[in-house]
């Protein structure tokens, strides 16, 4: 029988990059060997009595999907965006679901895991959708890119001199369609993955119904409602560094032990968290401080046990 926990819960979002690290061709033997080593402070976290909802981004793993696609596409048909972020949801599910599985098994846990795959709702007339902007996937040679926007209307942007990217939409996440499910489980006691890559992304039809979207949803920022919906105290987001830094990778970098809402949104001002590095994950921060009681974490995987019962890692508090 399932041992519940103890009323507090806490969402866990683990990066896709956290993952498939810099400098491994991304083998599935290293992405399992990466998982488990995301989850060891998981482990602790499930042994002090918490409801945890594990979410988890999925940028280079759709990338190699999206790869896969252009590479076959004379022999088999291609797959949209968003059934491949349906496709990267299921698969990174099953990985993180079995590897915490045996972590339990090996501690003498009882607690079932369940891996959901989510639909993220977002706007129908958010401007995002028919202007893409999030670069995804590999990089294309000039003539390459021009080729492909030709043959399969992708678009590209030229990426800091580093060859082209094709960019596709991000909407901002507004419902997610299974959460009612997720809260249920919670409250059994049940471990649940879910909200994969952010969620497969999805429109509202004026009939109720539910249409997919091509397009990648910010996994912070949805880690984030999702947090916020099912009453988290604690919201964790698992990166490449253990601590958040001001002039990060410049003279005078210096980490940051705690901050609080009002200091980190200056921070954002000042251009101390890139759009396409911390911005989004101070932005997810704030968005659930603003919204409801609890703290932030920010942090690697080897810290997050440290960070949460000790003092490594970044804390974000409301002011």
């Amino acid at each position: 029988m399932d041992g519940k926990g103890g009323g507090r819960r806490v969402v866990v979002a683990l990066g896709g990059n956290a993952i498939i690290r810099q400098g491994e061709e991304g083998r599935i033997d290293q992405q399992f060997k990466n998982t488990r080593i995301s989850l060891s402070g998981v482990v602790n976290l499930i042994k002090d009595g918490w409801e945890i909802m594990i979410t988890h981004g999925n940028g280079p793993q759709v990338g190699n999907r999206l790869l896969s696609n252009e590479m076959a596409h004379e022999m088999v048909p291609d797959l949209p965006l968003g059934v491949l972020c349906g496709d990267t949801e299921g698969a990174m599910g099953y990985m993180i679901q079995q590897s915490l599985v045996n972590k339990l098994i090996y501690h003498s846990i009882e607690r079932s895991v369940v891996t959901v795959i989510t639909q993220t709702e977002v706007d129908i007339d958010d401007m995002s959708v028919r202007n893409p902007t999030k670069p995804i996937g590999p990089f294309y040679t000039k003539g390459e890119a021009e080729r492909l926007n030709k043959e399969g209307g992708w678009r590209f942007v030229e990426d800091s001199g580093r060859g082209y990217r094709q960019v596709v939409p991000s909407p901002y996440p507004i419902n997610i369609v299974e959460i009612d499910v997720i809260k249920s489980l919670l409250g059994m006691g049940v471990i649940v993955v879910a909200l994969g890559g952010g969620g497969i992304p999805v429109m509202r039809q004026p009939d109720e119904t539910l249409e997919g979207v091509d397009g990648i949803i910010d996994k912070d920022l949805a880690s984030s409602l999702a947090a916020r919906k099912i009453g988290a105290s604690l919201f964790v987001m698992v990166t490449g560094v253990e601590k958040v830094a001001l002039n990060y990778g410049k003279t005078g970098q210096k980490g940051i032990d705690k901050m609080t809402v009002s200091e980190a949104v200056g921070y954002l001002e000042d251009g101390h968290f890139p759009p396409g590095s911390m911005g989004p994950k101070i932005r997810a921060a704030v968005e659930f401080l603003e919204g409801g009681e609890g703290e932030v974490i920010i942090t690697s995987p080897e810290a997050l046990s440290g960070a949460v019962f000790g003092g490594a890692g970044t804390r974000i508090v409301k002011d």
